[in-house]
């Protein structure tokens, strides 16, 4: 049997269109790919998005290995500006072009062609497991939650997962992520009373209340830091009024904002914390003032161990780097699968996610499928 070139497999993944939440045809190659050669295939379908699960092996034998990743892409924005096209898969200068090259069909293929040639050659006393998504990009839903849901209602089990998000900022192999930061974006509605410019004292200004309550919040330091992760962050995103007359002091504004924080904090403290400076603005100026806060996430940590040190030794071995340990970034579907089991990501360079002309370096693809093939030959010898 022939190895499965994990280049071949990225192509023919970044034409399939599968912008979130169509699924473009990539599930359904990666589930008949998986078929057969020996995976049993499950298709979770939910809210219109579709996710695969495959399984090698029993899951009732030995430790799972599971890998997580998605083919669902961002839009390509304007086709124009691409020099090629987002879903044609063209190569040039060493590099495969396309959506989702770097965010993660190649990620994906590189560790199903690692996978399918691992278990025909060694088969290992265990089982792997493969979660593919369609959701990543979007609100994630109805992605990654639902295969988790679907796992509980049918007893299916994992004992370690890697997610395979582009994780290295300069070179393949220097970061692995071993946590990520929560998430909360906040909206602030603020009402105050409308009223002529020249006489502000008969009105109420909205956009007094909103510009001290944004600077309270940037003022405040949510704090320093701690073992594993960086100072949280606080970014203003938008301020808006719908106001296009100058003499006019409008009745109501908003505005939004969006905080990063690690674990000094919890969703639902940084929350209680918005509203309690809500509140002291909204009575110093007279205003009422609505919070909406929605949490994406918490912030999660696996403790560096037993997985981290294969995922690395691995790295270590194919690539000759050692990796830095990082809780940096945005979030991913690790936020939903920390709750299961312990959790790393690592994946490629990821300098052109979401970016006209979105490129991998082919070399890179070749290289991830050894690195993950290591891990699968480290794991199941040291577990």
């Amino acid at each position: 049997m022939s190895e499965i070139d994990p280049v071949k497999l990225t192509a023919d993944l970044i034409k399939c269109p599968s912008v979130t939440p169509d699924e473009g045809g990539a599930i359904e190659l990666l589930e008949g790919m998986l078929k057969k050669n020996g995976f049993s295939c499950s298709r979770i379908s939910r809210g219109g998005v579709e996710n695969l699960f495959a399984r090698w092996g029993s899951g009732k034998l030995g430790n799972s290995f599971a890998y997580n990743g998605h083919t669902d892409v961002v839009p390509v924005g304007n086709s124009r500006s691409w020099s090629v096209d987002p879903f044609g898969a063209e190569v040039k200068s060493g590099y495969l072009f396309g959506r989702g090259a770097t965010d993660m069909k190649s990620s994906v293929a590189a560790f199903v062609s690692a996978a399918i040639d691992f278990v025909a050659k060694n088969p290992p006393n265990g089982s792997i497991v493969i979660t593919i998504t369609g959701d990543e990009e979007g609100e994630a839903k109805n992605g990654t939650t639902a295969i988790l849901d679907w796992m509980r209602q049918n007893d299916e089990k994992i004992s370690h997962c890697l997610v395979g998000e582009p994780t290295c900022p300069e070179y393949l192999g220097e970061m692995v992520k071993i946590g990520r930061r929560g998430s909360v974006t906040t909206k602030f509605s603020v009402k105050g009373l409308q009223g002529h410019t020249a006489y502000p004292n008969l009105a109420v200004n909205p956009l007094i209340a909103l510009v001290r309550l944004m600077d309270a919040l940037t003022q405040e330091s949510l704090d320093h830091g701690s073992e594993h992760f960086d100072p949280s962050t606080l970014a203003i995103t938008t301020i808006d009024t719908g106001n296009s007359a100058s003499n006019v002091i409008p009745e109501k504004a908003t505005a939004k904002v969006n905080i990063r924080f690690n674990d000094n904090h919890t969703g639902e403290s940084i929350r209680r914390w918005l509203e309690r400076t809500s509140d002291s603005v909204s009575k110093k100026t007279g205003t009422e003032i609505k919070v909406d806060t929605h949490i994406t996430g918490d912030s999660f940590l696996t403790t560096p161990g037993k997985l981290s040190d294969i995922v690395c030794k691995s790295i270590q071995q194919e690539l000759g780097v050692k990796p830095v340990l990082s809780t940096t970034g945005g979030t991913s579907d690790a936020r939903f699968i920390k709750n299961v089991c312990p959790v790393v990501e690592f994946g490629l360079v990821g300098k052109t996610i979401h970016a006209i002309d979105e490129r991998v370096e082919i070399s890179q693809i070749r290289d991830l499928k050894k690195v993950y093939t290591r891990i699968l030959e480290n794991y199941f010898a040291e577990i």
